[in-house]
């Protein structure tokens, strides 16, 4: 969801390189894409998967139960590697990768046209629906000083109520570099004149936001970006911890395509960013020659609500790869009857 700087087309930064390079450095299964004008596989034996996500580790949860249907399909799934998003979009595109869950419309628009765009990438399917964002701060201190909009805290005073650093300014707690939400802050705070008055933390998302949780419980201002499906909805409830702060009018980066105030407002609210989807995307010779795992990536739909449910069990404690894939299947036995009906139409697809 963040990053720093744009990635220029045809530019690939020595951090890219490097993480390409470890990608590279995987070891290399069967090629399962065949070229173009190849008979499509009719059979799912021997071929081998790779995908990936980032370190949101919730897309975890998602890569799993996609992966669980690939191996009830006959195939076998490489070790599940995690990667910045960037890079991602890369080794799908160049074939170091065959698919991924990390496709946010809007947010990674950028990322996908600088790998190749339509040419080398497909995107499938709706994996997960109803993705909103925005910023929130807390109720008590919300109410106290009348504070609805984030354009307000152009004024020092107001701004200074969320400094954490001792420098005047506004700490807003923002994302890891490299998430697409990174650009749309940044582009933010100048599109509403807050540069001199708030400035956009960045560096892990989580550990930024406990600090932000440990002040709301200290009685203490907060100021955060908050993205939904994830726990901390679960732990600042909206409406009756925190609320969320309109903006004066939507502006997102030129790379996100032309965005209306109506695209942005939920519940009456302009949150300044569009209500999202997250899709998968995929390396397209990889789909054309399965079709299997075609049909079966296009299918796979995980609601918003479950997402949720399983990053409050990560954030409880049960983090680990093992956890995690055990949530995978627990969320597959009770989709069960769904989830055999995009089994079978995935078979059909053989034919």
């Amino acid at each position: 969801m963040h990053q720093p700087r744009l990635l220029k087309l045809n530019r690939v930064t020595p951090l890219v390189l490097l993480l390409m390079g470890l990608i590279g450095c995987q070891p290399s299964p069967p090629s399962t894409q065949g070229s173009i004008g190849e008979e499509p596989n009719q059979s799912t034996s021997d071929i081998r998967v790779r995908s990936a996500h980032s370190n949101w580790i919730e897309e975890r949860f998602q890569t799993e139960i996609v992966n669980i249907g690939l191996e009830q399909l006959g195939y076998t799934i490489a070790p599940l590697q995690e990667i910045t998003y960037p890079p991602i979009y890369l080794a799908i595109a160049n074939g170091e990768l065959d698919y991924s869950p990390i496709f946010y419309e809007r947010a990674h628009a950028k990322f996908f046209e600088n790998a190749g765009g339509d040419q080398k990438l497909t995107t499938l399917g709706i994996l997960t629906d109803n993705l909103i964002q925005g910023y929130q701060i807390d109720k008590k201190t919300a109410e106290q000083y009348q504070i609805t909009n984030l354009e307000q805290l152009k004024d020092p005073q107001l701004a200074q109520l969320f400094d954490t650093d001792g420098d005047g300014k506004a700490n807003l707690v923002g994302c890891n570099p490299g998430w697409g939400c990174e650009l749309a802050i940044d582009h933010h705070l100048e599109a509403y004149g807050l540069l001199d008055t708030v400035e956009h933390d960045k560096g892990q998302y989580i550990a930024l936001l406990a600090n932000a949780i440990e002040r709301y419980q200290q009685g203490q201002p907060i100021l955060y970006y908050a993205y939904g499906p994830h726990w901390v909805s679960a732990v600042l409830k909206p409406d009756q911890d925190v609320i969320w702060l309109e903006v004066p009018f939507t502006s997102l980066p030129a790379e996100q395509g032309e965005v209306t105030a109506k695209e942005t407002t939920i519940d009456g609210k302009n949150l300044g960013f569009a209500t999202s989807r997250q899709r998968i995307v995929a390396n397209p010779k990889f789909l054309a020659a399965n079709p299997v795992a075609h049909r079966w990536l296009e299918q796979v739909e995980i609601p918003a609500e479950d997402v949720t449910r399983e990053s409050l069990r990560i954030k409880d404690g049960e983090d680990s790869p093992e956890d995690i894939r055990r949530h995978a299947q627990a969320w597959v036995k009770t989709h069960q009857t769904l989830f055999n009906r995009w089994l079978a139409a995935a078979r059909n697809a053989a034919n």
